[in-house]
């Protein structure tokens, strides 16, 4: 199993000095990846639940850094750790310039990057971006469908209900496809992730409910006529480390690494540990991230 880190992104590690320092930091330990989230706003009065905790979105998250501008950051000052989204909400974004922003990255690292999509859950979100909530998923696909032909050979050409691309020449090309890694836990959000996606971004859930939906993805990967073992399974862990905690939510760190040892028994490929909710500062979060290496790194 990899172990890749979230880059300081939001809260009180949206800094310059801590995106810097924890990116070299965390490539000298041996981490696989960084990888950033994508978040717009907070609202005072919330028109949907956070997916996670008490429902409420987690006041850290009232700062929160671009994640295109955090990983270029991240780029510029490390060589071979990979870059990941996880995730971006693919729906904001026009497929051009969403596929421009990506390829920008991946142009400028040397091809690390691993491209996360997800739908995101907030529709107050959506309104201040002026996407329809309604028809989301259809967006999504369309949107896969769309950088799928940008990153496919010149002249692109793309015609959708939502979006014309005239015959054009768009470079540069990724340096090599980067993976669509895909998010989501509903059944079709499975079966797509089966039908189109290079991997799956899941959360911190019981090893048993994680069993069971990569299981809807690999059973969509075999009917679409594809290699179910060639699926990566990347699970995100937000941990708040205590010493009277209820794992994989939060508990001390040989709770939360026995849990991630358990995940990567089942099948999990990565584990992306997100440290900024629990730690005090950069000292603490790469102390804890090299405690969390360290119990990890035989798995």
């Amino acid at each position: 199993m990899d172990l890749g880190l979230a880059v300081p992104q939001y809260g009180g590690f949206a800094a310059l000095s801590s995106v810097t320092r924890v990116a070299r930091e965390a490539e000298a330990m041996g981490f696989a990846g960084l990888w950033a989230g994508d978040r717009l706003l907070t609202p005072l009065r919330p028109k949907d639940r956070y997916p996670g905790g008490d429902g409420s979105v987690p006041r850290a998250h009232r700062v929160f850094l671009d994640p295109f501008a955090v990983l270029a950051v991240a780029a510029s000052v490390t060589s071979s750790v990979r870059l990941g989204t996880s995730a971006l909400n693919a729906c904001w974004y026009p497929p051009p310039v969403l596929a421009r922003s990506l390829t920008t990255i991946d142009h400028l690292s040397g091809g690390r990057l691993a491209a996360g999509l997800g739908l995101g859950w907030s529709s107050d979100e959506y309104a201040a971006v002026g996407v329809p909530w309604k028809g989301r998923a259809e967006r999504y696909e369309a949107t896969l469908d769309a950088l799928e032909a940008i990153w496919g050979t010149d002249p692109v050409t793309f015609e959708h209900d939502l979006w014309t691309i005239a015959p054009s020449h768009i470079d540069p090309k990724p340096a090599r496809r980067p993976p669509l890694l895909l998010a989501g836990f509903a059944p079709e959000a499975l079966r797509r992730i089966g039908r189109r996606g290079d991997g799956w971004l899941t959360a911190a859930l019981p090893v048993p409910v994680l069993l069971s939906m990569w299981e809807t993805v690999r059973e969509a990967a075999e009917r679409a006529g594809r290699d179910p073992d060639a699926l990566r399974m990347i699970l995100r862990s937000n941990p708040v480390i205590t010493g009277d905690g209820a794992p994989p939510r939060s508990g001390t760190v040989a709770e939360i690494a026995a849990y991630l040892s358990r995940a990567a028994e089942a099948g999990v490929h990565e584990v992306v540990l997100d440290l900024q909710h629990t730690a005090a500062d950069d000292d603490h979060l790469l102390e804890l991230a090299a405690d969390f290496r360290e119990r990890l790194g035989a798995v």
